[in-house]
Parts: C-alpha cells; structure tokens; sequence
C-alpha cells in the first residue's frame, strides 16, 4: 500500500498549503537499457512516428516489487487536496474531493510501469500531462520543480522540463486558491529552437470506473472519432459498428458509450465538431464526479479511452495495478481534437494556457459548466431532476427552470465546494418536452451558467479519413505538397514526405513549396549544401516577378543553412531580407543579433534583441542573451532586470539562471548563487551552444565547467560535455581543447548520442585535433 506522509502540523489550518516529503510507494524498476543500442526509424507509436532518436528505449521492466521513496509536493486547501510527483513527469498523482473522500482522479496507490510510453516506461492513475507527442517521451522522467506563492495565499507548484527529443521547453503549474475547489493548470510551451516545430498536447485524466461510472461529453457532441480520424460512430449512442463491437445490434442503454460497462474492448472515441467548453465522469455510487473546464476555440479535444471490461481489459489491469482495479482516461487536448493531430510552433514562439478541473457532488452528469459552476437536468416521465454544483461560495444562487416566457419554478440557496443544490422530481405541465426548457443558475445579478436542450435531431457522423494515394497517383502539384506535409506535420511513421516534394518536383522543378520544404528536409539531416540550393531555387521562384516576396520562409531557411556552413557574412544577407515578412522577422532579427554578438558588435546586437523583444516580450533566449550582453558591458542592473523578468514568468529557465548564477557575487542580483544548471546534461549542452552562436565562448564554457562539476569529480561522464569543451576552447584559442578532446574519448559512450546539428562541427573539430580518436567519427 501506498505510505503517505502525516501533514506537518505547521500546515494544518494553512487555507492553502504546499511541501515536499517523500513517498513511498511499491515500484516495480526498470532493468539498466541494454548497451548495445539498435534505432528503429518506421516504428508506428500511436498513429504517429515512435522515432526517439536520441533517447533509448526501455523494453523490459521487472516483475520484482521493491519499495522506494518519490518526491512528492502536496497541494491542499479545505476544499481539494493534491499530490504531484515531479520525478515521474511532474503528473498530479492524488486529487481528492475533501468534502466526501472521493478520489475524482483515479488513485494509484502503486508505481507499476508496463511498455506503454514512448520510451517504454508509462504507469497510470493520476493526471499525465503530454507533449510534444501522446505518452511523452519524458513521461516517466524527473522534471525540474519549483513553489510559487500566489498573491491571493494559493500556491503553484511548477514542473518543468526541456524535452528530449525536439529540445523545446515545457512546463506546467498546477495551482489552487483559497476558498476554490478549481484546479488551474498552468501551461507554458516554448519553442527554444531556430526551427518550427510540431506538437501535440493533451491532459491524460483517469479515473476508477466500474458499472456505474458514466462519462459525459457536451450535449452538442453528436458524433466521436476513433485515431487519425479512420472511423466515426454516433455519440452517445452508437448506431453501428465501432471497434469491432456491432453496437447497432444492441439495446440502447448497451449501446451508450458513456458508460464503462458498454464498452468490452480497448476502445478510443474522441468528440466532433463541439462548441462546448467541458466534458468530465460521474461516479453514480459515490454520487461524485468531476468537470473539465477549458475554452474549446483553442481546447477542442475530448477524448475517452478505456480498456474495456472484457478479458484485455482485465489483463492490462492486473499489468498496471495491484488491487485498485479498472480505469478510464479523458483526456483533454488544445489546439487538437484528435490524436495523432499536430500543431505547428514557429521558431522562439511560445503558447500559454490554461486548463481547470472541479470536483461536483451529487448533482449527476452535467449539462453545462463554466468554471464557477455545473448545472445537470434530466427528464423522466414528466418529470424533472436538477442540480448545480459551485467552484466557490456563492450566497443567495438561484435556480430558475423555464419553458420559452414561462417560469416553471425557481429555486434559491447558498452554495460552497461540496454544498450543491439538488432538487428531485420537478412535475413539468402537460405538453413541455425537454426541448422546451432552460435551467439557469445566477447570483449577484448575472447568469453564472445555463442550459438549453434543445431540439434533439439524429445526424450521421461525418466520414472517416482516407488514406492518401502513392505519389505517382496523385492528381496535382499542390496536392503532392500538401499531402507532404500533412505527413511530416503529423510525424507519419511509415509513408515518407520527402517522397512526395520529390514527385512535386519531378513534374514542377521550380514549385516553391515543395523546394522550401526539400530545403528544410536536408537542413534537418546536416546537408547543408543542399539545403542552400533548395533554398534558393524557391527563392528565385518567389522572386521571378517580385523582388519582394510574400514569404520569407526559404529566406531565413537559407540563412539558416549558411550560418550552419560557416559563412556568416551571407547568412546575415539573407536574414536581413526574410525580417521584411512579418512572420519571420523575430526569428531572424535574433539570428542576426546573435551573429552580430559573435562579431563584437555588441551595441548592434543589443539594438536588434531590444527589437525581438519589444515584439514578443515571451521571447526568453532573446531577453537572456541580452542579459549576457549587458553584463559584458557592465551594466549589471539591466542585466539583473532581464533575469529577473525571465524568471517571473519561467522560474525554471536555465539561462535565466545561469545569468543569476553569473550575476549572484554582484550585489545588483541580490540572488545567492545556484549550485547547477537545472535539466542535467543535454540542457547544459543546449545552453553552451546557445552562448557560442552568440560568440559568447566564456559564457558557454562556464556552463558546460559547472555540469562537470556539479557531479563526482572521479565518476565518468557524459562524452559530449567534453567534446564540446574541447571545441569551445579550440574556437576561444586557448589551452586544454586536445585534453578536453582526449577526454571525451575515453568516456563510457553508453548512451552518447550526438543530435544537435552544431555537434557535427564539434566532432569533426575532435577528429581533426585527435586523428586517434575513433569515438569522434562513429
């Protein structure tokens, strides 16, 4: 059983409290990876690439069960308690309604990992939090966390991380206030690379299930989807066959998919086309259940999964948990509503959102819910049930029921988290059909949340997706384009997008877009030659009739690949011409920044970041940097100010504290010295390469020393830290690169796997410094 820690008695009567104990919790552990590492390229991982390059993958875990502590941060006001386990992907582990005991997320009360995430390790329960791809591949790693005191009293406990495998940041603070039972997600995604990336992100909610659970979607949601849209089935009853399972041969109360109990096999459904703004389940034993609130314009995705009550269902019960039985997961998806279904982040953009959840009491499903409050409504026999559950106190709330003009009864009373107002077997007047009505629950003089039937209508589920043609069957240049870039925006695990640009190409060899998008297929591999000449052939095209393009894309592309290739004077050029595009003008004013900086034109530099950031005050590379700048010209207390920034809004950024680290003997920071760069190797590596394409050696250097020394000093390392030193010094022209060099060969090379494009210049340094060396060019 899971051992949790007593309160501490200082916290008791705190309204909101957060602290750290451990936690101990049976762990079935994972075996050391294997040291001869085999990379699978086509591996399809739910509907998308399971390409993990450069992390290993786990394919074993133990079936021996042994007994560790976890980190754990408690989260808890009078009405909510939370427990979030930043070692294991920051995921809110324990949600528990404190008016009743109810666990509203499933509670698991053993750490038992089955092969189900990217990288192979994956447990359930809990709240799991994915990106930049389903199950993440950081899903089962420690994150970077930190406490925020709010400046209503509440707490926010912030986990965070640079992801592995694209090299993004991202982060999530889950907070509470007092006086609310509203969970607040916070999210912050950046994409900290000068390329665009895709993502995906979603909100894995599970929650114990058995015959009287019953999920609920908005009641607008007539139609779900199964993954990559390659079938549809009717909502909430299905009308054919779905998984498999003929549901169109089965009574209507077995072919509701709200239910658990209806749904024998794994199944996925994920709702269409809906302008409802939460979804959530209900626990008709407990009379308990819980609310996903978030705006739909930007959160669309609603999705039940579940394993099914049958055999398999079974078994993979008994694989994930020892006594605490089946569970269901809804997750939440934004800027998706389907899974694989990527969106694109451009270079250094960052999105921030929110998402909320509330425990409801008693009331039933709901009808509709904004994050004050939930009302439901049922119909039966002429009869009515109502009810509403507050996120708050709210003193005097009244439930009004109508049917068009006409008030058919209203309802007053003070309500608080886990004090709803129910009220049971309302008689509706002769002729009312539930189409008829309107409940609404207001206070204060406004309308906290109502809901309208409607008239309900059958409607056919949209069609499934089809699979595109081979290239050589496909109709027009466009298409081909297009098609290719569905499938490299959708991380396609088998169907290649380079197969299709090429067949664009054969049949229009100057199609801009199909070159733009070549272009950048070779700047990915580190060809960089042919990437230019992509690049430019687009170029040439977009400027056959317009010196001024509308697009600046393979402009900044190009600048990109040249800066790659060594020649900054003509990558400048090109930078310089794509900021005349508003969509590429911030990424390219900090390239050109960083390049100035490089050249010791630091005022120039300074100029040009002040611009980037004056523009996309998120932009934290950019405001760090200009940090750096600063403090090299002494001007300490804008540096200071910069990080202080930074850290205000992220306050787990590795640059940002790196610069205070730097700051810290200057009285100007007034900060005490941080003893490592958060994020472990691969983000001090990021935050070096980030220096030295600013020219900043020093810096970048002082950021790999501190990772070496932040360890054992005898213990073996990771090869690259080295490598890189090596290479920093050779470009600052001072002594030590060739035993740096030296050094990073004789590191164990378990798990060295070289990704960052700049790493190919650094090992090619290392060969030519150490033509011994054989690690270098493997």
């Amino acid at each position: 059983m899971i051992r949790l820690p007593e309160r501490p008695p200082a916290l008791r009567n705190v309204p909101v409290a957060a602290w750290s104990d451990p936690v101990v919790i049976p762990t079935h552990p994972i075996p050391p990876a294997d040291r001869n590492p085999m990379f699978l390229e086509m591996r399809v991982y739910q509907g998308s690439s399971g390409r993990v390059y450069p992390n290993p993958v786990i394919d074993s875990v133990s079936d021996e069960v042994v007994e560790r502590a976890w980190t754990a941060v408690h989260l808890e006001n009078e009405h909510v308690r939370l427990m979030v386990l930043p070692e294991i992907g920051g995921r809110i582990h324990v949600g528990m309604d404190r008016s009743n005991g109810y666990d509203f997320f499933y509670r698991q009360n053993v750490i038992k990992p089955a092969l189900v995430g990217l990288l192979g390790p994956w447990i359930s329960g809990g709240v799991e939090l994915n990106w930049p791809q389903h199950h993440r591949a950081s899903t089962f790693m420690p994150t970077d966390w930190t406490i925020e005191e709010l400046a209503d009293g509440g707490r926010t406990v912030w986990c965070s991380e640079h992801e592995p495998m694209g090299r993004m940041k991202g982060m999530h603070g889950v907070s509470l206030h007092p006086g609310s039972s509203l969970i607040e997600l916070r999210v912050r995604l950046f994409n900290r690379t000068p390329e665009v990336r895709t993502f995906l992100w979603w909100a894995n909610v599970a929650a114990r299930v058995h015959d009287g659970y019953q999920a609920f979607f908005p009641p607008d949601v007539s139609a779900v989807a199964d993954h990559a849209r390659r079938a549809m089935s009717s909502f909430p009853i299905a009308r054919g066959r779905y998984y498999g399972v003929d549901y169109g041969a089965r009574p209507a109360s077995e072919a509701d998919l709200g239910w658990y109990r209806n749904i024998p096999v794994p199944t996925s459904y994920m709702a269409v086309a809906t302008k409802g703004d939460f979804f959530g389940g209900y626990d008709h034993h407990a009379e308990a259940g819980f609310v996903h609130w978030a705006d739909h314009r930007i959160a669309p995705g609603k999705k039940l999964w579940t394993w099914g009550h049958g055999e398999v269902g079974q078994a993979w019960d008994r694989q994930l948990t020892d006594a605490d039985g089946p569970y269901i997961e809804l997750m939440a998806g934004v800027y998706t509503d389907n899974q694989p279904d990527f969106s694109f982040l451009t270079p250094y953009e960052t999105r921030t959102f929110s998402q909320y959840w509330y425990p409801i009491q008693r009331i039933g499903p709901v009808q509709a819910a904004t994050r004050e409050a939930a009302v439901s409504l049922s119909v039966h026999r002429g009869r009515a049930r109502l009810g509403v559950a507050a996120t708050s106190s709210i003193l005097g709330l009244a439930l009004r029921l109508r049917a068009g003009p006409r008030l058919l009864g209203e309802w007053t009373a003070d309500l608080a988290p886990g004090r709803p107002l129910v009220v049971e077997d309302v008689p509706l007047p002769a002729g009312i059909s539930p189409g008829d009505l309107e409940l609404t629950a207001a206070a204060a003089g406004r309308d906290l949340v109502s809901y309208r039937p409607g008239k309900s209508a059958v409607r056919r589920p949209p069609p499934a997706a089809r699979e595109p043609p081979a290239p050589q069957a496909v109709a027009t240049v466009e298409e081909l384009f297009l098609t290719g870039q569905h499938l490299a925006q959708y991380r396609h695990a088998t169907r290649r997008p380079e197969d299709y640009w090429r067949e664009a190409l054969r049949r229009a060899p100057d199609d801009a877009r199909s070159n733009t998008a070549m272009g950048w297929w070779h700047e990915q591999r580190g060809e960089f030659d042919q990437a230019a000449d992509r690049f430019r052939r687009a170029i040439t095209t977009l400027t056959r009739l317009n010196a001024n393009p509308y697009d600046g894309e393979p402009l900044y592309g190009l600048g990109l690949v040249l800066r790659h290739a060594g020649r900054a004077a003509d990558a400048e050029e090109a930078f310089a011409k794509a900021a005349w595009n508003r969509p590429w003008r911030s990424p390219s004013q900090f390239a050109l920044a960083q390049l100035a900086s490089a050249r010791g034109a630091i005022d120039e530099a300074l100029g040009l970041l002040d611009e980037v950031v004056e523009a996309d005050p998120n932009q934290a590379t950019a405001q760090t940097l200009r940090a750096a700048l600063q403090q090299r010209l002494g001007r300490l207390d804008l540096a200071a100010r910069d990080v202080a920034a930074v850290l205000a809004a992220d306050p787990l950024n590795a640059g940002a504290l790196d610069m205070r680290r730097r700051l810290a003997p200057s009285e100007q920071a007034g900060q005490p010295p941080d003893a490592e760069i958060p994020g472990g190797v691969q983000t001090a590596l990021d935050l070096a390469h980030e220096y030295a394409a600013a020219g900043l050696l020093e810096e970048a250097a002082s950021a790999v020393r501190t990772q070496l020394s932040s360890g054992d000093a005898d213990a073996p390392v990771h090869p690259m830290l080295h490598y890189t030193l090596g290479w920093l010094l050779e470009r600052a022209a001072e002594n030590g690169a060739l035993e740096e060099f030296r050094r990073g060969a004789a590191m164990p090379p378990d798990h060295c796997f070289p990704a960052r494009l700049a790493e190919i210049e650094v090992l090619r340094a290392a060969m030519v410094a150490n033509p011994a060396d054989a690690r270098a060019p493997y």
